[in-house]
């Protein structure tokens, strides 16, 4: 089981391991770094190192656990303890940990000596589906999210759904948010199979994860620099991404997780959807009640509204000044590069907030 991607192969599972230790053998690499938050340093290193048997010098690298650490402060520590240890261009940084590490180590490889080779190890569900693949990685600045980053692909992605197990519920739910995403841009089978999910194995499990890295692996492909179509990938993102930096900073909200948000945003830009008459009534109130019933409610007054919608202005995707959706033609099918009249931004916020009381 694996996925070819741009120019660099996904791979699953035990085999994955074999094409890892072959490949860093191969390279013959001066050093191999791996990067961990506190999390897996504490619940994913040993196993990972104990099945990693290979000839070149291993260095741990750890920062903070959390959204917080994807900023500048961590990158100046992380390009100091790379000079300290005297990495040269010849080695190999392998991001083994959830978006955060993926993103702030890809995003460290490729401004390191303007380049070192790096592999992602996702060990969350949000990284495995999302945040690995597709050679995006960005860092927080100001409050905003990703707004300073690079294009750079690893050269392999791991995937072993064993590190799951430690996984919180939580965490497990906020990459859920993105394969739902997946199936409603894109594939409305597979929309319909996610909305069942009572009964998950392991290896259920592995075969939707295998899916969504599919759908987003080839709309990657026929765009990997975002031009057009991989805009796809943006539905429920340009309000999501404003909710969740608006939860980091303001301290009467919780701070939320990206696909807590995420599901939010998905179900605003359903109902943005709507009114522009892309999508019925039902299939709005289809997404609504599926992602309502998995996700913890956000009560949202008019300051928060009105915050909110101040952070869209800068949104990566605008152009011109005018904010660009990714909007739903039908459950399965996303349309890219869609203009919203404000009011209605509003008015989805306030029957969001209606709806679930």
């Amino acid at each position: 089981m694996n996925i070819q991607s741009i120019d660099y192969p996904i791979y699953f599972g035990s085999n994955g391991y074999e094409e890892l230790i072959h490949f860093i053998n191969e390279k013959k690499y001066s050093k191999t770094i791996v990067l961990v938050d506190e999390n897996t340093a504490q619940n994913c290193l040993n196993s990972f190192l104990s099945l990693l048997a290979i000839e070149t010098e291993i260095e741990v690298i750890e920062i903070e656990a959390g959204e917080q650490s994807k900023d500048l402060s961590t990158c100046n520590q992380l390009w100091e303890s790379l000079i300290e240890l005297n990495i040269d261009r010849k080695a190999l940084l392998i991001s083994l940990g959830g978006g955060v590490v993926c993103d702030i180590g890809g995003f460290i490889a490729a401004t390191y000596k303007r380049g070192i080779d790096c592999v992602h190890i996702p060990t969350s569900l949000l990284a495995m589906v999302d945040a690995s693949v597709g050679g995006k990685n960005g860092i927080d600045f100001n409050g905003l999210k990703n707004i300073i980053g690079t294009f750079y692909n690893p050269k392999m992605i791991l995937i072993d759904v064993n590190f799951l197990e430690t996984l919180p519920g939580n965490e497990m739910r906020s990459g859920l948010a993105e394969m739902y995403k997946h199936g409603l841009i894109a594939d409305v089978s597979y929309w319909n199979q996610l909305k069942n999910l009572d009964q998950l194995t392991t290896e259920d499990l592995e075969l939707l994860i295998y899916h969504s890295v599919s759908i987003k692996n080839e709309i990657v492909l026929s765009d990997p620099k975002e031009k057009n179509q991989r805009k796809l990938l943006n539905f429920g993102h340009t309000i999501g991404h404003a909710i969740e930096s608006y939860s980091w900073q303001n301290n009467e909200l919780t701070p939320l997780l990206h696909g807590e948000a995420i599901a939010i945003g998905m179900i605003i830009e359903s109902y943005l959807s709507y009114k522009k008459g892309l999508i019925s009534k039902e299939k709005y109130h289809e997404v609504k009640e599926v992602l309502h019933s998995m996700y913890p409610p956000i009560d949202f007054n008019e300051k928060d509204i009105a915050s909110c919608i101040e952070l869209l202005s800068y949104d990566k995707k605008n152009e011109q000044g005018e904010i660009l959706f990714t909007l739903l033609e039908d459950l399965g099918k996303g349309i890219v590069n869609q203009t919203v009249e404000n009011q209605w931004i509003v008015e989805g916020f306030e029957e969001y907030v209606v709806t679930h009381h």
